[in-house]
């Protein structure tokens, strides 16, 4: 499983490092929920994102949880008068160190709370969960957040 990791964090870094345009920077901060901790997104298009956590899942075994998304924003589909609200979804994957570790695939849908006048957002997810090992599985997690961008 430490292969899983370490493969984890290479795609970060190289995504990361090809990023051409960002919408709005590299935000830093918590999520709440299942997992609970610190989470990260870095934008790498007017509309595309990279999207992480380093947290602590609460569910039958509580263990150590690391996602990497790879997230699709739409700022069409809900209007706001005064903010920016997009609608995202994505695909990621997921390591989940409990008693035998997890590996899945993520498909992460949520909603961001964007302030104009501040390098701020609040978000809220659902995220369904696509177990490949050590058994395949269904599960779900979600959270609500906050990230403050540099």
């Amino acid at each position: 499983m430490r292969k899983v990791i370490l493969l984890i964090l290479m795609m970060g870094v190289m995504f990361c490092g090809t990023t051409l345009a960002q919408s709005r920077g590299f935000g830093l901060g918590v999520i709440l929920g299942e997992p609970t901790g610190i989470n990260f997104k870095h934008w790498t298009g007017g509309k595309t994102a990279l999207v992480g956590a380093a947290a602590w899942a609460f569910g039958r075994e509580n263990s150590l949880h690391l996602h990497l998304d790879w997230t699709f924003h739409n700022f069409r589909l809900i209007k706001a008068e005064r903010h920016v609200l997009p609608f995202y979804y994505g695909i990621g994957i997921r390591y989940k160190d409990e008693h035998r570790d997890r590996v899945g695939i993520r498909f992460p849908l949520g909603l961001i709370y964007m302030f104009d006048d501040a390098p701020v957002d609040i978000f809220l997810e659902i995220v369904p969960i696509f177990d490949l090992a050590p058994k395949t599985e269904v599960s779900f997690n979600g959270g609500i957040g906050a990230r403050y961008y540099f």
